[in-house]
């Protein structure tokens, strides 16, 4: 028997329909190989990505942005190198806990290591010292095409002004109900590549990126869809459902706003969910 989709599964989903038919493919994860999109999600922890591509650049400028570089340099260069991502002590040290791990485990191989089953490589990625689910769900979706969805702040943020469900809500329980929303959209996902080009040449929408070796590998429906879901919610958090300062009026979500179109307020984020969704039927 078929599992009847509850209303926050709906909404999902009317949400990815709404901003990919607005902006398109958002082509992440930006980067040419897998390892670089390793390396950008350990050194994106804590900090803007603009400060990841700075030190990202120094890598590739030293010929270190490879398996053999990270683990062939010294740790204190490593660590001047990534410098600009800031916490450098920290993540040049856990850079160099994951290529040992890969050298012990895998014989240094990612293909070996991605082979895992999907909750096989989760685990093995969250065993690693400084690696969380959000950091372990990017590496496992956007460098070894895993279906698994990755959930960040903006994605907590969202869901608790629109009521879905509690920006404290655990990990698990927001990946399961995007992985559960999302799947009759990669039965059906259809590339619009020619759609998505005349965006890009219209201007980047979203947060998109432009395309990359990584961002146009060759991947399932389900992982394209949660990979897109992703970069299309950053879209929304950093360009409008902003932390402080949001512009609801501008966001393509505004009208899904419940209780006058206001966000909910964020004092009531600790408040349990029943409550917030009764004063929002007030």
């Amino acid at each position: 028997m078929r599992r009847r989709e509850t209303d926050s599964e709906g909404k999902i989903r009317i949400y990815y329909d709404e901003l990919y038919r607005a902006w398109g493919a958002q082509h992440w994860w930006p980067a040419e190989t897998q390892f670089e999109v390793i390396v950008g999600a350990y050194l994106t922890q804590n900090t803007a990505w603009t400060n990841v591509e700075r030190a990202l650049e120094n890598l590739r400028q030293a010929q270190l942005l490879s398996v053999e570089g990270v683990r062939g340099v010294k740790l204190a260069r490593l660590q001047r190198l990534i410098r600009p991502s800031g916490y450098f002590r920290q993540k040049a040290a856990r850079l160099k806990t994951f290529v040992r791990y890969l050298d012990d485990h895998f014989e240094g191989s990612l293909e070996k290591l991605f082979s895992l089953s999907t909750p096989q490589l989760r685990q093995e990625l969250l065993n690693l010292n400084g690696v969380g689910p959000e950091t372990a769900d990017s590496i496992a979706l956007y460098a070894g095409n895993h279906p698994v969805f990755v959930v960040d702040a903006y994605t907590r943020r969202i869901l608790d002004r629109h009521a879905i469900i509690p920006g404290t809500a655990e990990y698990d329980e927001i990946r399961t109900l995007f992985e559960q929303s999302l799947g009759q959209i990669a039965t059906d996902f259809e590339t619009k590549s020619i759609e998505n080009q005349q965006l890009l040449e219209a201007g980047i929408r979203g947060a998109a990126h432009p395309p990359s070796a990584m961002s146009t590998a060759h991947r399932t429906a389900l992982v394209q869809v949660y990979n897109e879901m992703h970069g299309l919610i950053v879209g929304v958090g950093k360009n409008y459902c902003r932390k402080t300062k949001p512009n609801c009026d501008a966001c393509p979500l505004q009208k899904h706003l419940p209780a006058n179109g206001q966000p909910v307020d964020k004092r009531e984020a600790t408040q349990p969910f029943v409550r917030r969704r009764r004063k929002a039927k007030a």
